[in-house]
């Protein structure tokens, strides 16, 4: 059988095709059936009219039932009111396999029954919708860091380091010793951007948080520039450019998706260089006037949006309420940088004008979403560094390589991190990250 796609349609105008998919639904008029069929790359409506079929196939459109996987053939005609804007003259309909009591109905469920049926859920508009966007942003990804002259390093996934904190890392044995799920690729792009100048990696990263906030998975992807000789500024300007280059691409290649999700693309549309930029000093100044603007508003959200604000106190990391008050206050990313060093990890490099503060850069999204990157320029001298590992209470022997990139040709070099799932939760406008990739990790789930 050769089979053709319901995206190729437009090229088949007038001539019979055999399409191959799932019944998405039907309905009936008088002598007419329409049966709507999918095939992941679109949907198509196949009329039959009883008096042009045999009875038989004509019958089969009413014995159908949701997802059941079938066959259908016909004449493709231009159609504007059909999905996609185009349907098929049914002629032949033929079953390969049964669906009977289909458990998700179109019906309203709860998401605990949704994501216990996650395998299932994916077939549904929304969740297809959304996966096809991460699909282009993940493109976008590529592109962007492939024609910028990066070169692509592939980082291990087991390992003996700790590159964010003991305490968030999946241990398991390894051979008698203990090894650990990857948190980062970091530190080994820093040897790689020693051979190659610039790189990135790109895979699953694992996190042991006891969080079950809408923004955190214990897995999920993160692509990770590194720089030789990029100092915070160029780090900065290199997230910019990039976070651009992957909305813009999702606005001009996903408009039916975000049609289909209801996405207010204006939002996005803002998404242009230059970025707000804001020291930590002065984005405390302004959670400040935020927290108490917020108290004296009408909307209960805000006031309870108050209460949390610098929750965590000035010289503390930015907390989610944080996050969210300065994102909602702007139409774009916001680019904070220079935090109190005590509270970055131990390879960032202290900002020469100010040891108490970082040279790095948290890029929080707008509408609530909060952090999508983190990053910045790392601490390339040898004797400052193990101090930096002794003081966090690191192994000095399982860095050992790590401080053989500062004994041989040590240069200013920086990068960041960008979390995939993150990133398509603000573009597509999903409440939580569970649903921007297939099959989520979290505390409570590990099924299907």
């Amino acid at each position: 059988m050769k089979r053709t796609y319901i995206a190729d349609l437009k090229d088949h105008v007038g001539q019979e095709v055999t399409i191959a998919g799932w019944l998405y639904n039907k309905r009936s008029s008088g002598k007419v059936r329409f049966v709507l069929v999918r095939d992941g790359t679109g949907i198509c409506q196949a009329t039959a009219f009883k008096p042009e079929l045999d009875p038989a196939i004509f019958d089969l459109c009413d014995s159908l039932d949701q997802e059941t996987s079938i066959t259908v053939t016909g004449v493709v005609k231009a159609f504007e009111k059909a999905p996609g804007g185009f349907e098929l003259g049914l002629k032949n309909l033929a079953i390969v396999g049964v669906s009977k009591d289909y458990p998700i109905t179109p019906k309203e469920h709860g998401v605990a029954f949704l994501m216990e049926n996650r395998h299932l859920w994916l077939r549904s508009s929304r969740q297809h919708a959304i996966m096809r966007i991460r699909h282009q942003v993940i493109r976008a990804v590529r592109d962007f860091f492939d024609d910028q002259g990066f070169t692509l390093i592939d980082s291990p996934i087991l390992t003996a380091n700790a590159c964010e904190g003991t305490s968030t890392l999946f241990e398991t044995e390894y051979f008698g010793e203990k090894a650990y799920l990857s948190q980062s690729g970091q530190l080994y792009n820093e040897a790689a951007a020693m051979a190659f100048g610039k790189v990135y990696c790109f895979g699953p990263t694992f996190r042991a948080e006891k969080s079950k906030t809408r923004r955190h998975l214990t897995e999920f992807w993160m692509v990770e520039p590194e720089v030789a000789f990029m100092d915070l500024e160029e780090d900065m300007d290199l997230a910019e450019a990039f976070i651009e280059f992957v909305v813009q691409r999702v606005l001009s290649r996903c408009a039916p998706e975000l049609k289909v999700i209801e996405r207010d693309v204006t939002k996005l549309a803002n998404v242009k260089r230059p970025f707000p930029r804001l020291r930590y000093s002065d984005a405390m100044t302004f959670l400040a006037e935020k927290k108490a603007e917020f108290a004296k508003s009408d909307d209960e959200e805000l006031r309870k949006l108050s209460a949390d604000i610098l929750k965590n106190g000035p010289g503390d990391d930015l907390g989610a309420a944080d996050e969210t008050a300065i994102g909602m206050s702007h139409d774009r990313p916001v680019m904070v940088h220079r935090y109190p060093a005590a509270v970055k990890a131990f390879y960032m490099k202290n900002d020469p004008a100010d040891p108490n503060f970082a040279l790095c850069v948290d890029v929080i999204a707008p509408e609530g979403v909060g952090e999508i990157i983190g990053g910045g320029q790392r601490e390339e001298d040898l004797s400052v560094l193990e101090g930096k590992i002794a003081q966090h209470g690191l192994s000095g022997d399982a860095f050992k390589w790590y401080n053989d990139l500062r004994r041989y040709g040590s240069v200013p070099h920086s990068g960041f991190g960008m979390g995939i799932e993150r990133m398509v939760g603000w573009v597509t406008g999903a409440h939580h990250v569970r649903e921007t990739i297939p099959f989520p990790r979290m505390m409570e789930k590990i099924w299907p």
